[in-house]
């Protein structure tokens, strides 16, 4: 697992400035998504998840009022593992085919770190309205770089804008990798080979309508 940079939140209750503060931010939102993933939001309680991370529970509530505003930190630490995933392919700096390959590879590997998470937040746990508000920024960051990956790979051939051919992109990309993490799949060499073959094949083609053999 990749090291993280814990940044403040809407969801904390106070900033951690220090580094043994921030260390503690970070192992509660870790504890937490692994609870999360694997006990969903019926067994998930701020008791375990302070014990999983070592710490006592009146620490745990420095930070966080309640477990909600737990789950609020551990969906944008999601969010933001995902446009890490999508900013390392590297748009624009290889053919179209190792790009897409990797992007996909990327994306399913920040949604495998704890594999039952996101079946959790998309059907269990609450707080998904305030998130959206909250972390309009960086869900406004994630689709910019889909706009970007339009603009360095699309076909020449006409068609819609680049923003909507991003937002199409990203949407084929979560919904496939989302649904097959509901259903058990996200190790499935199959739908990992499709949805690179789609997403390919689409970017290659542009947006006119233009057909493959």
């Amino acid at each position: 697992m990749s090291t993280r940079i814990v940044r403040p939140r809407a969801a904390l209750r106070k900033e951690p400035r220090q580094a043994r503060s921030r260390a503690t931010v970070e192992a509660v939102i870790e504890a937490g998504a692994r609870i999360l993933s694997a006990e969903g939001w019926a067994g998930f309680t701020t008791n375990k998840v302070a014990e999983a991370a070592g710490v006592s529970i009146g620490s745990l509530y420095q930070y966080f009022p309640d477990k909600v505003s737990l789950v609020g930190a551990i969906r944008r630490r999601h969010l933001d593992d995902s446009l890490a995933a999508v900013k390392r392919a590297g748009a624009g700096d290889m053919p179209l085919e190792d790009f897409v390959a990797g992007l996909v590879d990327n994306l399913i590997a920040a949604h495998r770190l704890h594999p039952g998470l996101q079946r959790v937040l998309l059907d269990e746990a609450p707080g998904m309205d305030e998130f959206w508000e909250q972390n309009a920024r960086v869900e406004a960051d994630y689709m910019a770089c889909f706009t970007d990956i339009a603009a360095a790979y699309r076909g020449r051939r006409g068609g819609v804008d680049d923003e909507t051919m991003g937002a199409i992109i990203s949407d084929t990309i979560d919904g496939v990798i989302h649904n097959a993490a509901r259903r058990g799949r996200l190790g499935d060499a199959a739908i990992r080979g499709e949805l690179a073959r789609i997403i390919q094949l689409y970017l290659a083609e542009g947006a006119a309508g233009v057909r493959t053999a």
